[in-house]
């Protein structure tokens, strides 16, 4: 079980806006035989709640921009928000990307994207990436 919970926890992280890499300690678990569904649902869930935090401090923190500890910069934001409008809610599958998915659920905040819509589509894209992940390791 804690191997599950730690998996949840880095997910977690992963998907909030500090450093932390999910897929190195899915892949270990993996390799030493822990169940791949469990693996899958724990991280899936964890890297699509760390995300919703984004989504609240998208939706609450903006008025701190400007200030030196806010988590992105102003021309990150920016490029982020157009591609948010160019692509319209269907770019949140994309949320797993490691440079601007954190980024790309926190504008989905700031532009009020109905939290039910943001966590399916930002819930299939994180669990699609597990899924990849774990059709690679079969693979090799």
């Amino acid at each position: 079980m804690e191997a599950y919970l730690s998996l949840f926890i880095i997910s977690f992280l992963a998907a909030s806006l500090l450093p932390a890499y999910s897929e190195v300690l899915f892949v270990s678990l993996v390799s030493l035989g822990y169940d791949p569904l469990a693996l899958w649902l724990w991280a899936t869930v964890g890297n699509t709640l760390g995300a919703c935090l984004n989504w609240v401090m998208g939706r609450y923190l903006l008025r701190f921009k400007s200030r030196r500890w806010f988590p992105f910069k102003e021309n990150n934001l920016n490029s982020t928000q157009r591609w948010f409008q160019r692509y319209g809610v269907w770019s949140l599958l994309m949320a797993w990307a490691p440079i601007f998915g954190d980024a790309l659920t926190f504008i989905a905040g700031m532009m009020r994207v109905r939290f039910i819509v943001f966590v399916l589509l930002t819930g299939i894209g994180k669990g699609a990436r597990y899924v990849i992940l774990l059709g690679l390791l079969q693979w090799f």
